[in-house]
């Protein structure tokens, strides 16, 4: 009795006690089997409308799996008791440590999830000794509980940007809260049709009092946003703009530079070398780093005039005024038709359409550098599980990842 006593503390379990107990080996394993009854003076309320039902309508015998004692499995056998109340009708029992028509314990689930949210469901299903999918199940449910629907109340900047979801060029696109720093919506694709239901889900009278929306130069984006949000300004990002550069102006001029020098293997040598010295911030180059792209830019004009351009494009996005940022952008095209260099020419061509959403950059300081920093992380939630097969459950773990702060 003392026994059993004991056992009693150790689970509470309540409105139940220990019946009896044992040891069971399975396998290579040694499982706890303990068996409940319920307590004679324990009121029991309907899972409906949480009222004490006096009356039992029949009782099933359920398996349910515990916290592991001492290293050992625990394995429940509980009477479930259907209750019949007089205004639900025939319903389960209600208890605290136990959902309805679930098959593990509360607190076990929580263990669950807690090891779910910093490993793979896999590693958290094995180190619990049950079932991948009812791991993944468990985590899924708390993640529901925990995150909910979205509140797209008050929503008024938003950041907008694609990552690869798996290889072949699929792409999912993540909608950020810029002034709360939490993940608003993630959805497969970046077409307009695929990143649509965002807009819809957030409505016409929530779209209208969206102020500015920081992207990209993905016209996908560009264009729902002014179709949905008749009141936002498109803020492009400078970082991906003069990422563009560098592949589309900086490596062109170079690789031709390059060929120019066939003959003369040595500077070939030093100029095909200078790839990153181009691309990089100067603030970042070392001393010895500094020198080598000063004789690099001596020894080829073309080179030196991209890499000018390059620096004065960047200073579009730090312009006090926007008439100064006019002059700046004016003066900026006239030196790219004026240069001769093919490949900085047809870029100020089709950069020249985009003015509006660098324009905006004066009005509104916003950028992508929050949502790239939520795609990393993204990607350390895919490689933790080598990849997800539901997208729902990758969303929510996205969404989770990243509920927010205070205003």
């Amino acid at each position: 009795m003392a026994e059993q006593d004991c056992m009693s503390r150790l689970g509470g379990w309540e409105g139940y006690r220990v019946r009896k107990w044992r040891h069971e080996p399975r396998g290579e394993r040694r499982w706890l089997v303990i068996e409940l009854e319920p307590l004679r003076q324990a009121q029991h309320c309907c899972v409906g409308c949480a009222q004490v039902v006096a009356a039992v309508h029949d009782r099933t015998m359920r398996c349910v799996r515990d916290l592991p004692v001492f290293g050992d499995p625990v394995e429940l056998h509980v009477p479930r008791l259907r209750l019949a109340c007089p205004r639900c009708g025939p319903r389960l029992e209600r208890l605290e440590w136990l959902d309805p028509h679930c098959r593990v314990t509360r607190r076990l689930a929580e263990s669950v999830a807690r090891l779910c949210a910093v490993t793979s469901v896999l590693h958290a299903a094995r180190w619990h000794g049950i079932d991948w999918k009812t791991a993944k199940a468990i985590d899924f449910r708390a993640l529901e509980r925990s995150v909910g629907p979205v509140d797209l109340d008050g929503v008024r900047r938003l950041a907008m940007d694609e990552f690869a979801i798996q290889k072949g060029h699929r792409y999912a696109t993540v909608v950020v809260d810029v002034e709360r720093k939490r993940v608003l919506w993630v959805g497969r694709g970046r077409s307009r049709a695929e990143v649509r239901p965002f807009f819809e889900l957030l409505g016409p009278a929530r779209c209208a009092r969206i102020e500015a929306v920081a992207m990209d130069m993905n016209t996908a984006y560009d264009l729902e946003v002014r179709q949905h949000c008749p009141n936002a300004r498109v803020v492009y990002d400078l970082f991906h703009v003069i990422a563009k550069y560098g592949r589309e102006v900086v490596s062109r001029v170079r690789v031709d530079a390059a060929n120019r020098l066939r003959h003369d293997k040595p500077a070939r040598k030093v100029v095909k070398r200078a790839h990153w010295l181009l691309l990089r911030n100067p603030e970042t180059l070392k001393k010895t780093e500094q020198v080598r792209l000063d004789e690099v830019l001596a020894a080829n004009q073309s080179l030196l005039a991209v890499y000018v351009m390059k620096e004065q494009l960047k200073a579009l996005w730090s312009a006090p005024t926007a008439w100064a940022w006019r002059r700046a952008w004016t003066q900026w095209l006239r030196h790219a038709r004026e240069s001769g260099i093919p490949a900085l020419m047809h870029f100020a061509k089709c950069l020249r359409p985009y003015w509006r959403g660098i324009l905006s950059r004066v009005r509104w300081p916003m950028h992508t550098g929050l949502v790239e920093g939520i795609n990393n992380r993204i990607k350390v939630i895919k490689r933790i599980a080598y990849g997800y097969r539901d997208d729902d459950y990758f969303f929510l773990k996205i969404r989770a990842a990243f509920p927010g702060v205070g205003r």
